[in-house]
């Protein structure tokens, strides 16, 4: 499967950031799109439009984490160990767009980097060629892809 491609088709498609990429993963999660699509909904726009953390980049953690995430709570090492995961994914993904995972900074200096509204923009021709959100979208896949491979 040519994962880019689909998260790609699923984002030009109407999904969110988040949701393009985590539904990427579905089959290696032996989860159906449905569930992967409503579970990564909430993150899309930096959360919920807040333009926090990437929605690209929540959608990848959250792959992460359901392939080697903790369930032992008193695992100290095992979260040390996760953690570490996650930050070296963060660091890859912030070598490839100017140091950071903040999706405001990531917009820049778009009207969009400004609205927090809840409602979404229009998906429309314009807003794809102003947004650089594909981008994203594409990176945290490939680091993912990656990082699947360093552990199989």
């Amino acid at each position: 499967m040519d994962r880019c491609k689909y998260a790609a088709e699923l984002f030009v498609g109407g999904c969110n950031c988040s949701q393009a990429v985590f539904a990427a993963f579905a089959d290696v999660m032996n989860m159906d799109r449905d569930t992967a699509l409503r579970l990564s909904s909430s993150f899309g726009g930096g959360m919920g439009r807040m333009r926090e953390v990437c929605g690209a980049v929540s959608g990848m953690f959250m792959v992460a984490g359901f392939l080697y995430g903790t369930t032992d709570k008193d695992g100290e090492a095992e979260k040390a160990a996760h953690y570490a995961l996650i930050q070296e994914m963060a660091r890859r993904f912030k070598e490839k767009n100017n140091g950071t995972i903040i999706c405001r900074e990531l917009l820049g200096n778009l009207a969009a980097a400004k609205s927090t509204s809840p409602s979404p923009d229009k998906r429309c021709p314009e807003y794809y060629n102003t947004r650089p959100c594909l981008k994203f979208v594409l990176d945290a896949v490939e680091i993912m892809e990656e990082i699947i491979k360093e552990h199989n």
